[in-house]
């Protein structure tokens, strides 16, 4: 089991959306450890926020597994240079797709790319997330909710149903809610919201799409490392990250990929409807 760091964490504020090179400890992605068996050959995936943190290990595990993989993110230009130099040092093919996903045309043409690119996509993982920590509700920003809501829950409206008709039989659709749904915390008052509404629509689209052979499910992750804490989180709150979880520590982004390669795979064919809790021991129930 490797020795994951654990807090306190040294100060490093960061301007939103964040850096993945300028953290300290660097979050593992699984650059020098995961190692893939072929579970998704032939497969093709589209990812959002897969520039860095969780985005990224997802991307490299895809990769390993042999999937082609279509990174879109936000404008972290140099992060998402580097996953995918990753994704093609496994042997796949990738393709860089930034953009703000709060706006429709760009969440359409996140699809149209990709299938114009790989013909079809096996994978939709719906990852990228905003958040902002506020003190109270005098401190949010009326903007501020309606971008989070558009960024978190619109775009991956819009995505999915882009996305559809160009997914086969068999195709998978794994979206990012988080320990939040159940356990919201106040200060994240709006991303909190819109993971219940994730978990809520993932629920429904399963049924919506089972007839059509196309499985959605979501990945529920705890206290993970990745810029957006350095980027949105009081520096205190950055220090201590992950101390409230029993493990004592936050997960890396590669402790979450494999969730994702399992829920992507056909090895899960007949799972449905589910949320995995990702979680360092924080009950999901």
């Amino acid at each position: 089991m490797t020795d994951y760091p654990t807090p306190p964490f040294a100060s490093q504020p960061q301007q939103n959306p964040g850096s993945q090179g300028r953290m300290n400890p660097l979050p593992d992605c699984g650059e020098d450890s995961y190692q893939g068996s072929g579970r998704l050959m032939g497969k093709t995936a589209l990812i959002t926020g897969a520039d860095s943190g969780i985005g990224r290990a997802v991307a490299i595990a895809f990769a390993r597994e042999g999937a082609n993989v279509a990174i879109a993110y936000l404008d972290e230009h140099e992060d998402a240079n580097d996953t995918a130099r990753l994704v093609e040092q496994a042997g796949r093919k990738a393709l860089l797709l930034p953009g703000d996903l709060a706006d429709r045309e760009l969440c359409l043409h996140l699809v149209e790319k990709t299938v114009a690119e790989f013909g079809k996509i096996d994978v939709l993982v719906n990852n990228a997330a905003f958040q902002m920590s506020r003190a109270s509700l005098d401190e949010i920003p009326d903007e501020e909710w309606v971008h989070t809501f558009d960024v978190n829950i619109t775009a991956m409206f819009r995505i999915v149903k882009a996305a559809v008709p160009h997914m086969p039989k068999g195709g998978s659709i794994i979206n990012t809610t988080s320990v939040n749904s159940d356990m919201p915390k106040p200060t994240l008052l709006a991303y909190a919201a819109t993971k219940g509404a994730i978990a809520n629509f993932t629920a429904g689209l399963a049924q919506l799409l089972a007839e059509k052979g196309i499985r959605a499910n979501s990945v529920a992750p705890g206290p993970v490392w990745t810029p957006l804490i350095v980027s949105t989180m009081p520096e205190d709150d950055v220090k201590s990250f992950g101390s409230e979880t029993p493990m004592g520590r936050p997960g890396q982004p590669v402790e979450v990929a494999p969730a994702f390669v399992m829920l992507a795979s056909d090895e899960s064919s007949y799972i449905s409807g589910t949320r995995i809790g990702v979680t360092g021991g924080k009950p999901i129930l």
